[in-house]
């Protein structure tokens, strides 16, 4: 009995909340923040969206809350509906509908949410990241001569590969991934400093997409008793430094006690079954 909870943008209608007859007092900005503060206590948020009602329905407003777990959205369900929260008046909280038939792809996180994500539930000092590779594929100066005098209109860029690894030495497991990023150049303007900046930002971006690309091996398992695993899985697609044996060595799972980082009380967690994955806990 356990919640995957994956490193991708939640759009599952069991993790979102609708929230209305929001008070038409406070500004969008101002119930966005209050909306965000209360039901950030019941676990992570990825986003908090105001809107305004329908002419039809008068004044006012609604919200859409959206959790990283569907456990998370059902307690806060439960606990705020109908309940007065920053206002005078009650509001009204329901988990979001969704027919059946519809089917969302799974969008990668960026790598900021993705940090956001581990810190939450492994803690800031819980994971770290390991740079294997970072190398600079932009076309070397007497090759850019050669086309300025082929092509002399076409744009040269700056192009970088990264390879790294996220590592959870809690749970002895590294995930490994890559990312490309290319900035595009004109030699005709970029001076020094420009082409300096520009080649930093390209190197981040790459370690950016090395990152997200890492972490979508990975997904946190919550089970019932409040601890929480780490499973593992290969992609077939992605390739880096590493040898096949050693990619091998690192699809496992781990299971340590888990307590969110900034909350004094344990979660009460509602059961959730799964078939998809087997696991077993040490």
């Amino acid at each position: 009995m356990a919640e995957l909870v994956p490193f991708a943008v939640p759009t599952g209608s069991d993790k979102t909340l609708l929230v209305w007859e929001l008070s038409s007092g406070p500004t969008a900005e101002a119930l966005q923040h209050s909306l965000f503060t209360v039901f950030s206590q019941f676990g992570l948020l990825y986003s908090v969206r105001v809107f305004p009602n329908a002419a039809v329905a008068g004044p006012g407003f609604y919200a859409i809350v959206k959790f990283y777990s569907a456990r998370d959205a059902h307690r806060a369900q439960m606990a705020c509906d109908q309940k007065q929260l920053f206002q005078k008046s009650p509001v009204k909280i329901r988990l979001g509908t969704q027919h059946k038939a519809v089917q969302h792809n799974a969008l990668a996180l960026n790598s900021s949410r993705c940090q956001e994500l581990a810190n939450y539930y492994f803690g800031f000092n819980g994971w770290s990241k390991r740079i294997i590779k970072l190398q600079d594929l932009s076309d070397p100066e007497e090759e850019r001569e050669n086309e300025d005098i082929v092509a002399p209109l076409q744009r040269q860029s700056l192009k970088f590969f990264c390879a790294l690894e996220v590592v959870l030495p809690s749970y002895e497991c590294r995930s490994p991934g890559v990312g490309m990023a290319e900035e595009p150049l004109d030699n005709l303007e970029e001076g020094p400093l420009s082409l300096l900046m520009k080649r930093k930002k390209t190197q981040k971006l790459a370690i950016q997409k090395a990152m997200t690309d890492a972490f979508q091996k990975l997904q946190i398992v919550v089970l019932e008793s409040g601890k929480i695993a780490v499973a593992y899985r290969c992609c077939e697609e992605v390739t880096d430094a590493r040898t096949e044996e050693e990619l091998q060595d690192l699809i496992q799972i781990s299971c340590f006690s888990w307590k969110p980082c900034g909350q004094g009380e344990e979660e009460c967690l509602s059961d959730f079954s799964f078939e998809e994955e087997e696991f077993t806990v040490p």
